[in-house]
């Protein structure tokens, strides 16, 4: 059976990629947007979204991100979940997308695979992972009601998660590397405020401990080296992230750290494949980014196509 080829497949479902798929299926022009999990990105995650344009109340990052996905799907566009694309390649004038089982074709991709939290690597990270430890407040926060947990990290996604948190848990112990939080400051002065919240900056998380499940970690104090022993069950992790850029490797251009470059029309280094998101490399992360370089690679394709044909 032949495969069938899509005008532009769309890799990743966050805010980028949804936003993309909205103008270019709006544009009649066959769309298929592939995410490796559930649709909405990491944008899915927050518990509140308090800085997205037309929210005075704010909304919580699923419904948003419900709200994108049900817009794309309104003009025409294709939404897989649980399609993770490992390999990119050109054959004469089509892109190949191959997942573990499939194979997909299109004139023109769109690279928003967005990141994924960054791992300390320390012992007991692995051991205790779903066991206490957790990269996802709005997802796993609920079954920590009553209990103390930490939250390894002070910046925005670390301050935004553990107000959630603050909600149903006895206690949340924040602990920063830096000696400052680096979260905006709203932020950072509404849990200052809260008695529950606990903080430790200049601290490094060295073991995660527990027998079954978490009962502690042990932090250090990077001024005296002094080291301390904290009882928590829950242990939450934000230090920062990595791109998904490994099935693009070797064929468009990376920077240093493994993001995507692109011009400002949201090209990158191989005619026909555009980049938009978290993916792209640049300095400002946030959903109302993301969704104008959206925008942005979703004309570039439309003008691009029209050129090829």
């Amino acid at each position: 059976m032949e495969t069938k080829i899509y005008d532009v497949i769309i890799i990743g479902g966050g805010a980028a990629g949804l936003t993309a798929a909205i103008y270019t299926s709006r544009e009649s022009i066959k769309t298929l947007v592939l995410e490796k999990n559930l649709t909405g990105g990491l944008a899915a995650s927050t518990d509140l979204v308090e800085n997205y344009p037309g929210f005075a109340e704010g909304i919580s990052g699923m419904e948003l991100m419900d709200r994108f996905k049900e817009q794309a799907g309104r003009f025409g566009a294709e939404i897989t979940e649980f399609k993770e694309v490992n390999n990119l390649s050109l054959n004469n004038k089509e892109f190949v997308l191959k997942t573990d089982q499939e194979v997909f074709k299109a004139w023109a991709v769109i690279v928003a695979s967005g990141s994924v939290p960054k791992r300390l690597d320390i012992p007991g990270e692995d051991v205790f992972k779903g066991k206490g430890v957790s990269y996802c407040a709005t997802c796993d926060g609920p079954l920590f009601k009553g209990k103390d947990v930490s939250v390894i990290g002070c910046g925005n996604s670390g301050l935004q998660e553990g107000e959630a948190l603050l909600k149903y848990t006895k206690s949340v112990t924040f602990i920063e590397f830096l000696p400052y939080m680096t979260a905006q400051k709203i932020l950072q002065e509404r849990i200052q405020k809260n008695e529950k919240a606990k903080f430790f900056l200049n601290h490094k998380l060295t073991v995660i401990k527990g027998k079954d499940i978490v009962e502690a970690v042990i932090i250090k104090d990077r001024a005296t080296d002094k080291e301390k022993d904290i009882p928590v069950q829950g242990v939450f992790i934000y230090a920062g992230y990595l791109p998904n850029s490994d099935f693009v490797k070797g064929l468009i251009e990376l920077d240093q750290h493994g993001y995507i470059v692109t011009d400002e029309r949201m090209k990158t280094s191989l005619e026909g494949v555009f980049a938009a998101g978290d993916i792209r490399s640049k300095e400002v992360r946030q959903i109302d980014t993301a969704c104008a370089e959206g925008t942005i690679a979703a004309i570039s394709v439309r003008d691009y196509l029209k050129n090829k044909f």
